[in-house]
């Protein structure tokens, strides 16, 4: 019997489940906003009971969720979402709703997911080390090395790593947290807070592009040096806007005055720094990723029901 794969990226805003033979072969795929937690789960799990009857028994499923997230499965909360500002969702027990599906199940963040839908099918092809960061409504991201998620005491928290605002911005962040961390001044809901209009309002000459790109390269200036990623993909809903990509590179050059010492630093080269090439289907290939992936490795990013 052919390999059935289920994933779900359980974004905060919306959710997409797919079925696949593979995860670059969706099957059947359904996209819905995310509303309150028990019918927005139910929505999901019914989708999987519906596709199993018609293309037969899942063999695995995989869970790309907004967090921040439990991912110890020696805790008893694994499989959770734990502090997140979605306060109807703070608690909810994910990875729970699907059991009776009977099948193993990997969870991990969405942006993590996201980062292996590029590593596997994207423009990470061939790499082992990948930095995904969205930038939309917060700010996110996923980092693979050696063609695994990170994981530790946690799970990355890239949105809240501290920036120094420029001096002619006093603007004093949004995050509830951190007030000027990166998701605090670089956020879609930032960028609106300080201008007075959404960011796709913003005509592409304004000044409020050369401000956002400044913070984004921060946050790849500290993460470059640490990570040393390969590749580095900037999605999300802000970074549609195309100008904002040379803006970046220009200050990462200046952030990290010749320190790294490769040309796909020092020239402005456009493929080191890029849009996903999955674009919306990052986050829903990686899921498929994670079903394919607890396959092979039972033992990996789940706990035994």
């Amino acid at each position: 019997m052919a390999t059935l794969l289920g994933g779900i990226e359980a974004g905060g805003t919306k959710f997409v489940c797919a079925i696949g033979h593979s995860p670059n072969s969706i099957l059947l795929e359904e996209r819905f906003p995310t509303d309150d937690p028990e019918s927005t789960l139910r929505r999901s799990l019914d989708f999987f009971l519906r596709a199993q009857k018609k293309f037969g028994p899942l063999s695995s499923l995989g869970i790309g969720s907004f967090g921040p997230i439990d991912l110890d499965v020696s805790s008893l909360t694994y499989g959770s979402v734990t502090s997140t500002p979605k306060l109807r969702w703070a608690g909810t027990q994910v990875v729970q709703a699907f059991t009776e599906l009977g099948v193993p199940i990997a969870f991990d963040t969405d942006t993590n997911a996201a980062a292996l839908g590029e590593l596997y099918y994207g423009k990470g092809r061939g790499l082992d080390t990948l930095l995904y960061i969205t930038v939309g409504t917060g700010v996110g991201g996923g980092i693979v090395v050696n063609r695994k998620p990170i994981h530790g005491l946690g799970h990355p928290e890239i949105g809240h790593i501290p920036i120094i605002p420029r001096k002619d911005d006093s603007f004093q962040g949004l995050c509830p947290f951190h007030g000027t961390c990166l998701e605090g001044m670089a956020a879609g809901p930032a960028i609106q807070a300080r201008w007075g209009v959404p960011a796709t309002d913003l005509p592409p000459d304004h000044q409020a592009w050369d401000l956002e790109a400044e913070y984004i390269a921060q946050g790849l200036w500290s993460f470059i040096l640490t990570i040393s990623p390969q590749k580095v993909i900037l999605g999300g809903g802000v970074m549609h806007q195309p100008q904002l990509f040379p803006l970046i590179r220009s200050h990462l050059r200046r952030l990290l005055s010749g320190y790294v010492d490769r040309a796909e630093i020092l020239e402005d080269n456009e493929d080191y720094i890029s849009f996903p090439e999955l674009g919306n289907f990052a986050g829903i290939t990686g899921a498929l990723v994670m079903a394919e992936q607890i396959l092979r490795e039972p033992s990996v990013g789940q706990k035994e029901s």
